[in-house]
């Protein structure tokens, strides 16, 4: 009896604990308003970070995952780095299997060359994205880990303001 009383309570504290840190990983904050319009995206990526700019004023600060090796510009498909530089954001994805999807027009014709001379694929398809549908129960813990293929991740609720705010066109600069 003393041993099932043990593990109940050693259960329901891991429990406690768990849901705790899940609130903590979805706990909301206040939204950027309806009108809001950022003009420029400018990512660091040492320093986990993404800011939403809009005349040269922060309009917002995001933590960001990266790529699995993300150090260094993007030179090739499958590299998994983050690519470095000034690019736009070119079109949206409502359907994609992240939470929304934005795509970074990256490769740039300099990201094309560079590869085609080590007579390798560019790759493509680098997105500001959330996070896997399904798992979106995982809020902020995904940036405990670069785990990305390259793109720029953010939690689902951040996604959903940054696809509001951010209008197609806009310029994204990513610094080392």
């Amino acid at each position: 009896m003393k041993r099932f009383k043990k593990t109940s309570i050693f259960t329901a504290t891991i429990i406690l604990v768990l849901g705790g840190f899940l609130t903590w990983a979805n706990r909301p904050y206040s939204s950027l308003p309806n009108s809001t319009e950022a003009d420029q995206v400018v990512v660091f990526k040492q320093q986990r970070i993404m800011r939403l700019l809009y005349d040269g004023k922060t309009l917002r600060e995001y933590q960001i995952a990266l790529g699995d090796n993300p150090e260094g510009h993007k030179q090739f498909e499958g590299d998994e780095r983050t690519p470095e530089g000034t690019y736009s954001l070119d079109y949206r994805n409502p359907n994609s299997e992240f939470h929304l999807s934005y795509h970074i027009s990256y490769p740039n014709a300099d990201d094309r060359r560079t590869a085609e001379l080590a007579a390798r694929d560019s790759g493509g398809n680098i997105m500001v994205h959330g996070i896997r549908n399904g798992f979106g129960w995982i809020g902020c813990l995904h940036r405990f880990t670069d785990w990305t293929d390259g793109c720029i991740a953010i939690k689902n609720q951040e996604m959903t303001e940054f696809w509001q705010v951010v209008p197609v066109g806009t310029s994204i600069e990513i610094n080392p």
